[in-house]
């Protein structure tokens, strides 16, 4: 199944536009082991998710022991959701080609997070994989992300809706997404705007303050789909005692119905 079909049903089965990110920060953690939290986490909200996004910087630094666990994660996840790697990768074509088999046949992602700074070349070998979904950065959510988003280039455009664009371009198979940060409503308008078919990756819910009714409303398409919406931290750490799936659980609950509440105000 291709990823975009891959996307639609799971989220129309769980009625779901909510992503939970799968970060394991052990420091936070209540004292359980790395997989076994990953693996209640994902017991505790199968039903509640379109889909899930490991950060692959939360596993890599954990060492082998952590790439083990990530690999034990993905394998566990029902076939049914699909699980984005974020990974940010992005360089020259030999390496971005080892980069995208690594992700996509290694880790067997269904889609990826990749940085389009390098160009056509550092994307392509992504792009080939026509059943995986690519979503290229285009407006994070960090506070940073105006230091080089916002240029403007000769035609007066910010290279972030250049990057919407030129992604635009490369969906030549149906395959491409975008990064947006809910942090910037605005721009997330734009880009939608842009894109109209696209779906797009919502970080910076929760934690980073983005709005939950701005990244709906603007994020969505004509039907209310395309979507993600990802929370990582406010659902994985919702408790710190022995009842943190449960506490995940209730506040992805939350999340899912407090989303779909603002979709049926939008659409209909």
């Amino acid at each position: 199944m291709v990823f975009v079909d891959k996307l639609l049903s799971a989220g129309r089965h769980n009625k779901s536009l909510l992503c939970v990110g799968l970060d394991p920060d052990v420091t936070l953690m209540p004292g359980v082991g790395l997989l076994g939290f990953n693996k209640a986490i994902i017991d505790a909200t199968a039903d509640l998710v379109c889909a899930y996004k490991p950060n692959l910087a939360f596993y890599e630094a954990l060492g082998t022991d952590g790439l083990e666990s990530l690999l034990k994660t993905v394998e566990y996840i029902p076939n049914f959701i699909p699980v984005i790697g974020d990974g940010k990768r992005g360089d020259i074509g030999n390496t971005a080609k080892a980069y995208a088999r690594a992700l996509f046949e290694t880790f067997r992602f269904d889609a990826a997070t990749v940085n389009p700074y390098l160009g056509h070349d550092a994307v392509e070998p992504f792009l080939e994989y026509k059943d995986k979904g690519i979503f290229i950065l285009c407006r994070t959510s960090n506070p940073g992300a105006s230091d080089f988003q916002d240029l403007v280039d000769a035609r007066g455009m910010p290279l972030y809706q250049a990057v919407a664009s030129k992604a635009r371009e490369w969906n030549t198979e149906g395959n491409v997404g975008l990064v947006v940060g809910a942090t910037y409503p605005g721009e997330l308008k734009t880009i939608r705007k842009l894109c109209p078919e696209m779906p797009i990756l919502i970080p910076g819910i929760g934690a980073q303050g983005g709005d939950l009714a701005s990244a709906v409303k603007n994020g969505i398409d004509a039907r209310g789909e395309k979507a993600i919406i990802t929370v990582s931290r406010q659902i994985l750490y919702a408790s710190k005692g022995k009842d943190f799936a449960a506490g995940a659980r209730r506040t992805a609950q939350g999340l899912r119905d407090d989303i779909n509440k603002i979709i049926d105000q939008a659409v209909h």
